[in-house]
């Protein structure tokens, strides 16, 4: 099974190279990646939550959601699973700067789906927007050539399995609350 999925992946990545890649992705890959270091775009959009009565205790929970994301994904799955990077294993001419740490799974992906997924619980509005952000920013990573499509499709569920668990928490919390209340 594992070397069906790295043959895939090999495929995929192939594929994109020999058909997507032109001067107008080469130039907007970049751009679009950048908005995901380091969670940077997700933990403004938290903090902006949080100046928000109505939407504060969402920020709060997407804070806490990406710090669950970075422990899991960047702490200890790239750590344990010592995934090689596609770039480091073909050579190829990159348009970023070549990571330093391993590939499984995609920091940036996981970020970002973690953000989408806090961004459209609080408001569905918002998911308008986040969502495709989320989905360009992972593809830009295997454009890119830095991660393969396992990776970012891992980090997809991983994503969505935090962010369901920050939430499922979140309305416990409330409703825990509410009972107190009354």
């Amino acid at each position: 099974m594992l070397i069906w999925i790295q043959n895939m992946d090999w495929t995929v990545l192939h594929w994109m190279r020999d058909t997507l890649q032109c001067g107008v992705m080469d130039f907007l890959m970049p751009i679009i990646t950048a908005l995901g270091n380091g969670g940077v775009i997700w933990l403004v959009a938290a903090a902006a939550m949080t100046g928000s009565r109505k939407y504060r205790k969402y920020g709060l929970a997407m804070f806490g959601a990406l710090a669950v994301g970075l422990l899991v994904g960047n702490v200890c799955l790239k750590h344990w699973v010592a995934r090689s990077r596609p770039c480091w294993l073909e050579n190829v001419s990159l348009l970023i700067a070549n990571p330093k740490d391993y590939s499984f799974p995609s920091g940036h992906t996981l970020s970002s789906v973690i953000g989408a997924y806090m961004l459209t619980a609080a408001n569905k509005k918002f998911g308008r927007a986040a969502i495709p952000l989320a989905a360009l920013i992972g593809f830009s990573r295997l454009y890119l050539y830095v991660h393969f499509p396992s990776d970012v499709l891992a980090a997809a569920v991983f994503g969505i399995a935090i962010g369901m668990a920050v939430t499922g928490a979140l309305k416990a919390i409330s409703k825990g609350q509410s009972a107190k209340i009354k």
